[in-house]
């Protein structure tokens, strides 16, 4: 059992560190034509295939993977004194593994048949280009609705069975709250919620490291 929280609390630390690897990416090295023409964006994504493959495979289906690690962890932790309030939040847990695990896959074949089509008609590509980002922001990239349930049903747990830092669980019913305020498509939310999952995944995985299961 102590086992599996020390690799639960190093997977949290992995989440957080993708996290932090995606803003960094994404703000400082990624540079996509926006106000280019189409042919020069298809270029561009053309050029950039591997890295972009990489950074979806890393962000989305390695970060699922620690994710499912984590939730079992968690599980673990809390089911003998919140059993119904840790399975429901397991239940959204691997619903939320399962969506983002998916959206890597759907981001990376997509790119690839994008960037074929674009070779031989461009407005198809357009179009596709369209439909895949549509499908990888509804699963998991722009909607954490599900993730948002995960955290917030955790807290709660947590708060009445007195586990881990109060003061975590209060920042996991925030965080939790706005992931659920991310139906409503607004980027300002998402950005919250990414950034609150930093310092939320991050202080997950060192009292889960130092604190003994009650």
């Amino acid at each position: 059992m102590n086992n599996l929280q020390k690799i639960g609390g190093i997977a949290a630390l992995f989440e957080a560190a993708i996290y932090i690897a995606a803003f960094v990416f994404f703000g400082a090295f990624w540079d996509y034509p926006s106000s280019a023409g189409d042919a020069q964006k298809f270029i561009f994504l053309t050029n950039n295939q591997l890295i972009l493959s990489i950074v979806n495979l890393t962000m989305y289906v390695v970060f699922g993977l620690f994710l499912a690690i984590l939730v079992l962890a968690l599980h673990q932790r809390m089911k003998t004194k919140a059993p119904a309030l840790s399975q429901l939040a397991s239940v959204f847990g691997i619903i939320w593994v399962g969506l983002v695990i998916a959206s890597g896959m759907i981001a990376n074949i997509g790119l690839a048949a994008v960037i074929d089509l674009s070779t031989s008609n461009i407005e198809q590509a357009k179009t596709l280009l369209v439909v895949v980002n549509t499908i990888v922001e509804g699963l998991g990239g722009g909607n954490e609705v599900v993730g948002g349930l995960w955290v917030l049903l955790l807290s709660i747990a947590g708060l009445k069975i007195n586990e881990l830092p109060k003061l975590l669980h209060y920042l996991g019913l925030f965080i939790g709250s706005v992931g659920i305020l991310t139906i409503y498509p607004a980027e300002i939310l998402t950005e919250i919620f990414g950034l609150g999952q930093i310092i939320w995944f991050s202080w997950l995985g060192v009292a889960m490291l130092k604190t003994p299961q009650n």
